[in-house]
C-alpha cells in the first residue's frame, strides 16, 4: 500500500533509518529540508518537477500574452478560425508520432537498465526519423483532404489549414525530442523549445508583421505559428544530438521497430483519446456556435491552464522513474514514488483552481471586454480539472507498468461519453454545455483510473484517504 505522506518519503530518505526528529520545530525543518533539498528520488523529482512547472508558467505567461495579443489584433471571428486550426495542428501532432514521445520514457530507462546499448543508439536516431517520414507523408494526405473538402470548408479556413498540414512534420519531432530529453532528466532542453521559445517567436513574428501593417488575419498568424515550430525544432534538434553525443558512447546501432510500436501503439491509443477529450469541446463548439464564442471558450480554457500545468509536470518528471523501479523489481519504492506524486499533484493544483477563479474576471479582461462573459463558464470547466488531479499521473504509472490497454479502454470510454455530452450540451448551452461536458467525462475517467489501478496494482490512488 503507498504512503500517504507528502512528506514522510522525502524526510525517510533524507535522514538515517533511526534518525527521529523530535519537538515540532525540529519536524518542521526535517520536512522542509526534505522538500528543497536531499538526494532521495523523491526530493529529485520535486526539483525537476519545479523546474517543468515554471516553464510551463513562463510558457503560460507567454501563451497567454499572445493570445491577448491576436485577439485583439485579429478580432473574435479571425481569432475562433485560428484557434479551431491551431487545436487540430496540437490535436494531430500529438498523435501522429505512434506514441514513440510518451514510450520514450519506458523504453530508454528499459534499454540503460538492461545494458543493452546498441538497441539504446538505435532508438534514439530511428525514433525521430521514423515519426518525421511518417509525419511527412500523413501531412501531404491530410492537404490532399481539405483540397478535396473545399467546396464544404469555409474560404476563411482553407488556408489557415494548408498551413497547419506544413506545421505538423516539425510538431511531431520537436514531441519525439521531447520525450528523449526527458528520459534523461534534461527537462530544460525537453520543455523550453516548445514552449518558450515558440511562443516567444510566435509573438515576435505577429508583432513585427502587425508594426509593419501587415493584417494580421488567421492566415498570416497561422504563417507565424508554422515557422516558430519548424525553428524551435530545429535548434532543439542540434543542442539533443550534441549532449546525447556526450552521453551516449559511439558504437553499433540496433533498431527493433517492431518492439518499439509493440509499446508505444497502446500508449498511442492512451494518448489520443486523452487528446480527443482535451479537445473535444473546442471542436464541437466551432461546428454549432459562431466563432466569436469558440474565442470566448478557449479564452476560459486558457486562463485554467496553469491547473492543467501542474499535472504535466507531475506526469513529465515520474513516468521514466515508474519505468525503472518496475524494471528493477522494487516495488515498495514505487508505491511510495507514486503517493509522493498524487499529493504533489492534487493540493497545488487545487490551490491554483482558487486563484485562478478568484482573480477570473480580470484576467479575461485581458482578452478584451467582451471576453469576460465566460467568467461562469471557468467554474463549470474547473470541477473537472480538480477531480482529475485527486488521483496525479497514475495514467502514466499504468503506461509504464504494461497496463496500457485497459488504460486506453478507460479513456476511450470517457472520450465517447464527452462527444454525446458535447453534442447534446453544446447545441443548446453554448460553452456553458462544453465545460459541463467535459467536466462530467473527467469526473467519469477519475472513477474508472482510480478502479483500475486498485484493481490491478492494489495502490489507493487518492490525494485523501486510504
Amino acid at each position: 500500500m503507498a504512503r500517504r505522506g507528502t512528506f514522510d518519503v522525502a524526510v525517510m530518505d533524507a535522514q538515517p533509518a533511526n534518525a527521529e526528529p523530535t519537538g515540532l520545530a525540529a519536524r518542521l525543518r526535517a520536512k522542509l529540508a526534505g522538500l528543497v533539498g536531499g538526494t532521495s528520488e523523491a526530493s529529485l523529482t520535486r526539483r525537476l518537477a519545479g523546474t517543468v512547472f515554471i516553464i510551463r508558467v513562463i510558457s503560460a505567461a507567454l501563451a497567454y500574452l499572445s493570445q491577448i495579443l491576436l485577439a485583439r489584433w485579429m478580432g473574435t471571428s479571425d481569432y475562433g478560425v485560428y484557434v479551431y486550426v491551431w487545436t487540430w495542428v496540437l490535436l494531430l501532432g500529438s498523435m501522429m508520432d505512434f506514441g514513440i514521445s510518451a514510450s520514450a520514457q519506458k523504453i530508454i530507462p528499459e534499454y540503460r537498465t538492461n545494458g543493452e546499448q546498441a538497441l539504446l543508439r538505435g532508438f534514439l536516431s530511428g525514433s525521430r526519423w521514423l515519426t518525421f517520414a511518417v509525419s511527412a507523408l500523413v501531412s501531404l494526405a491530410l492537404a490532399g483532404i481539405v483540397k478535396l473538402l473545399s467546396p464544404w470548408i469555409d474560404p476563411a479556413e482553407r488556408l489557415p489549414l494548408y498551413v497547419g498540414c506544413m506545421t505538423l512534420p516539425a510538431f511531431v519531432v520537436a514531441n519525439t525530442q521531447d520525450g528523449i530529453a526527458r528520459s534523461h532528466d534534461w527537462m530544460q532542453l525537453g520543455l523550453m523549445p516548445q514552449f518558450i521559445i515558440r511562443q516567444a517567436l510566435i509573438i515576435g513574428i505577429t508583432a513585427s508583421a502587425f508594426v509593419l501593417g501587415f493584417h494580421l488575419g488567421a492566415t498570416a498568424a497561422m504563417v507565424a505559428s508554422a515557422a516558430a515550430v519548424w525553428i524551435a525544432m530545429t535548434g532543439q534538434m542540434l543542442v539533443l544530438n550534441r549532449k546525447l553525443s556526450g552521453h551516449i558512447e559511439p558504437g553499433p546501432r540496433a533498431y527493433d521497430v517492431r518492439g518499439w510500436l509493440a509499446v508505444s501503439l497502446p500508449i498511442l491509443l492512451v494518448e489520443s483519446f486523452y487528446l480527443l477529450l482535451s479537445y473535444t469541446d473546442v471542436l464541437v463548439l466551432q461546428q454549432f456556435r459562431p466563432s466569436d464564442e469558440v474565442g470566448v471558450y478557449f479564452a476560459v480554457v486558457k486562463t485554467l491552464a496553469l491547473v492543467s500545468f501542474i499535472h504535466y509536470a507531475m506526469s513529465a518528471t515520474t513516468a521514466h522513474r515508474f519505468a525503472e523501479y518496475n524494471a528493477l523489481g522494487d516495488k515498495a519504492r514505487l508505491s511510495a514514488y507514486v503517493a509522493d506524486a498524487i499529493n504533489w499533484t492534487f493540493w497545488p493544483s487545487l490551490a491554483a483552481t482558487a486563484m485562478l477563479l478568484a482573480f477570473g474576471k480580470p484576467l479575461l479582461w485581458l482578452f478584451g471586454p467582451q471576453f469576460m462573459v465566460g467568467y461562469d463558464i471557468m467554474f463549470i470547466a474547473a470541477i473537472g480539472l480538480v477531480v482529475r488531479a485527486a488521483i496525479g499521473p497514475v495514467e502514466r504509472l499504468l503506461n509504464m507498468l504494461g497496463h496500457q490497454k485497459v488504460c486506453a479502454l478507460a479513456y476511450a470510454l470517457a472520450f465517447a461519453m464527452n462527444v454525446v455530452l458535447c453534442v447534446v450540451l453544446v447545441p443548446r448551452l453554448g460553452g456553458h454545455g462544453a465545460a459541463a461536458a467535459t467536466s462530467i467525462s473527467l469526473t467519469f475517467e477519475t472513477v474508472l483510473l482510480f478502479w483500475i489501478v486498485r484493481r490491478r496494482l492494489g495502490l489507493h490512488v487518492l490525494a485523501f484517504g486510504r
